[in-house]
């Protein structure tokens, strides 16, 4: 037992270990590459990263739950584009008119309301058909994007409204509303992962969903609800980003579902189910930030940069594979 949980304490710090690690080289290589005068580890530069970090960070939280569960949502970048479209919409709506600043909170709810009904329609089709989460995420990215095009035109949707924009650049601490609601959102997620009934099924499905319907678990409203956690949070993610720049693109949000799956796997979440940690999710999202401003910083352009962090992610891949093997068998696969 002793020897498992320090394996288990052991590879959820790795991130954190590669975190250090970056760190200290793009600080270095910075100081003879980068043409800017300012250090990379900065505080003002660092509570930026973290800004930065939160509209990724958010959905990555869901997708930890939705991958521990055995599953994948590969719809959440048009989510985030329509939930946004929705909500910034909503706030020309001529029956909101008289509202004045008090549409804020309704667009916000119909923008929340909007990823979790996706989310719903996600879910209700792998529960009841049975085909793999994979497929049908795939079709609704599509279809969701679909929608996005269609809903104004194929033309940015725009609604700029100051006191929105004051209320998503507040910060406490420096830290930014959209650092703010990152760092409560991890703490829920974690606590519903660890603390609750729900949180417990998530890992006992993901490990063996046979067990766990013999367990009693009704796995297929489970994974809905999980499903309906994403879509919730992919909202919110935009939510928090778009009330700030109060226009969004119908392209906007696309290969979101590559980098959130990424940081997800980096934090050491399996792909096949049954284990990880939001924690070190939360890793894995400032890791990938770390990389992208770092190689910024050093004078590396952005093709460099995607091929960095999908090297890195395969290796992570396949020292994954060699780490959990089960057999001879596994490793010749």
């Amino acid at each position: 037992m002793q020897k498992d949980t320090r394996a288990r304490l052991i590879k959820d710090g790795a991130i954190w270990g590669f975190i250090v690690l970056e760190l200290i080289f793009f600080s270095v290589a910075g100081h003879f590459l980068s043409l800017s005068e300012n250090a990379f580890m900065d505080l003002e530069n660092m509570l930026l990263l973290l800004k930065q970090s939160a509209p990724i960070g958010i959905i990555a939280l869901g997708m930890t739950m939705v991958m521990i569960n055995g599953n994948i949502d590969l719809s959440v970048g048009a989510i985030f584009a329509l939930s946004a479209v929705v909500m910034l919409d909503s706030m020309g709506w001529a029956v909101f008119a008289p509202l004045g600043d008090w549409v804020i909170p309704i667009s916000w709810a119909l923008a929340l309301l909007t990823g979790m009904a996706l989310g719903a329609i996600n879910g209700l089709i792998v529960w009841k058909t049975g085909v793999d989460a994979f497929i049908v995420t795939l079709g609704s990215m599509l279809g969701f994007r679909g929608l996005v095009f269609m809903y104004n035109g194929e033309q940015p949707t725009f609604h700029l409204n100051w006191t929105m924009v004051d209320m998503a650049q507040a910060s406490v601490f420096g830290l930014q509303t959209p650092s703010l609601v990152l760092i409560a959102c991890t703490a829920i997620v974690w606590w519903i992962l660890n603390k609750t009934i729900h949180g417990r099924n998530v890992y006992a499905v993901g490990d063996n969903r046979e067990a766990a319907v013999n367990a009693g678990i009704r796995v297929g409203p489970h994974m809905m609800i999980n499903f309906v956690i994403i879509g919730f949070l992919a909202a919110l993610s935009s939510v928090v980003f778009y009330s700030a720049s109060g226009s969004v693109n119908p392209n906007d949000g696309m290969l979101y579902e590559l980098w959130v799956i990424t940081a997800v796997v980096l934090g050491g979440t399996k792909l096949t189910g049954g284990k990880g940690s939001v924690i070190a999710t939360f890793g894995g999202v400032i890791a990938i930030q770390l990389l992208r401003k770092g190689l910024g910083h050093i004078g590396a352009d952005t093709a460099m940069v995607s091929l960095v962090i999908g090297s890195i992610l395969i290796v992570v891949l396949y020292l994954d594979k060699q780490l959990n093997r089960k057999g001879a068998e596994d490793l010749k696969l």
